[in-house]
């Protein structure tokens, strides 16, 4: 942090310096624009840094974790509730984007002729890149896809940032490292020792999150303006709605259900909650959401397990936001859905939002095929570009606060949460890990 850094004249927590970043950010947006427009470089490099400590990260933490357990069938057992999990959640996301879009008609009022008149050819010719990557992952199989998650250089995983390939890479090695017993002892103690040292890590680059998420709000208010909320502000309110919606209809009551203190996992994950929000981006606040979720008392196998696979299978927040979305077009276009092909929709997307969080624009490039498949005109997305990055912010903070509540609920159906840590009478440690414990 800036305060142990000395950067700061005085104590500070983090969630304060991001939340100051942030404030700073939008004012100088609105006010120095021309200045703001230059500080997209304070963002891009701490976005950079991030990545460059998840690959050994998470290798480190999953690896010891899985290899902790000793017991493949625990991880079998454990893989299946996990993903019988993701499907009924993201289920109910779908559901409720389509119930608000309907409810709200958010596209209502607009028109495809407003495309010409308020987009710019930077914007026309990102659609073309997003219509492109949409007909490539269109064309694959789903054996595709399952191929795609092994890879044949876990090297070259880490180098293009793959965490599903890392995932599989990392689960393996860990079997085996157990299935090594005392001579995998060593390999064991080294990548506990890595584990300490990127967790140390991950509180350095953290330091620079209040300067990252300054620069990305001065860039995004500086070109986007706070006009653009008024021409947009019936899709922004429709999302932040269903999302809300989301939170308090069944995070909340999937928390109950599994007697997790919903207002205690807020605060816990608040640091990278405000992360995610205002840098719209999931890599950036994934490393310190595992490391307080171990210290909530989730055990080191289950985040390192469930967080990253979350990643590209538990995409609440997105997953919400493709279904209002891909209505938000079709009422713009004045194209009436029957509830069968709303139905049909929230089908496809079941199945096409899953496994391509890698892809750039990876909600855009889904979205785009989906309104192909269904003859909803592609170029109501480039409406949507203008303010993209405002409805990533809403979308990628509740993808994290999704995933959360995942190791949560996974920890308890499986009976190893640690009560006494979740509710703040576990002594915590800044910047270290858990033990690896038995699922």
């Amino acid at each position: 942090m800036l305060s142990q850094l000395k950067l700061w004249p005085f104590k500070l927590s983090l969630t304060t310096q991001v939340f100051l970043g942030l404030i700073v950010g939008i004012l100088l947006g609105c006010f120095a624009p021309q200045v703001a427009a230059e500080l997209k470089p304070l963002s891009t490099i701490f976005l950079r840094m991030i990545k460059m400590l998840i690959a050994p990260l998470l290798f480190a933490t999953l690896t010891i974790g899985i290899a902790g357990t000793g017991n493949h069938k625990n991880l079998g057992r454990m893989g299946l509730k996990t993903f019988v999990y993701f499907e009924l959640v993201t289920t109910a996301a779908l559901v409720i984007g389509l119930v608000v879009a309907n409810v709200c008609q958010p596209g209502s009022g607009m028109t495809l002729q407003w495309l010409s008149q308020h987009n710019d050819a930077h914007a026309l010719q990102e659609l073309s890149h997003i219509t492109q990557n949409a007909s490539t992952i269109s064309h694959q199989s789903h054996w595709d896809l399952f191929i795609q998650l092994f890879p044949t250089s876990v090297i070259d995983a880490m180098a293009r940032g793959d965490i599903l390939q890392l995932v599989v890479f990392s689960v393996f090695f860990g079997l085996g490292l157990a299935a090594a017993g005392d001579k995998g002892k060593p390999v064991f103690t080294l990548l506990e020792g890595l584990s300490e040292v990127m967790f140390k890590f991950v509180g350095y680059v953290m330091a620079f999150a209040p300067l990252g998420v300054m620069g990305a709000m001065a860039y995004t208010i500086s070109v986007n303006g706070f006009g653009v909320l008024w021409v947009y502000a019936k899709l922004l309110g429709s999302l932040y709605l269903a999302l809300a919606l989301f939170v308090f209809l069944v995070l909340y009551s999937v928390c109950a259900w599994a007697k997790v203190p919903f207002g205690r996992l807020l605060q816990t994950i608040k640091e990278p909650f405000l992360l995610a929000f205002s840098t719209a981006s999931s890599e950036a606040a994934l490393p310190k959401a595992m490391q307080v979720m171990e210290r909530f008392g989730v055990p080191k196998a289950i985040v390192g397990f469930v967080m990253p696979t979350g990643y590209s299978f538990n995409l609440d927040g997105s997953t919400l936001y493709l279904a209002l979305a891909a209505l938000f077009v079709a009422q713009m276009a004045g194209i009436e859905l029957s509830l069968q092909q709303q139905i049909l929709m929230m089908l496809t997307l079941m199945v096409t939002s899953k496994g391509v969080a890698a892809v750039p624009r990876a909600s855009l490039v889904i979205l785009a095929g989906t309104l192909t498949g269904f003859g909803l005109p592609v170029e109501g997305i480039a409406v949507i570009l203008g303010i993209d990055h405002l409805l990533d912010m809403g979308r990628t903070s509740i993808n994290l606060l999704g995933n959360c509540v995942a190791t949560t609920v996974i920890a308890r159906w499986e009976g190893c949460l640690d009560d006494a840590a979740m509710a703040g009478i576990a002594p915590e440690s800044q910047g270290t890990t858990l033990k690896p414990q038995a699922i």
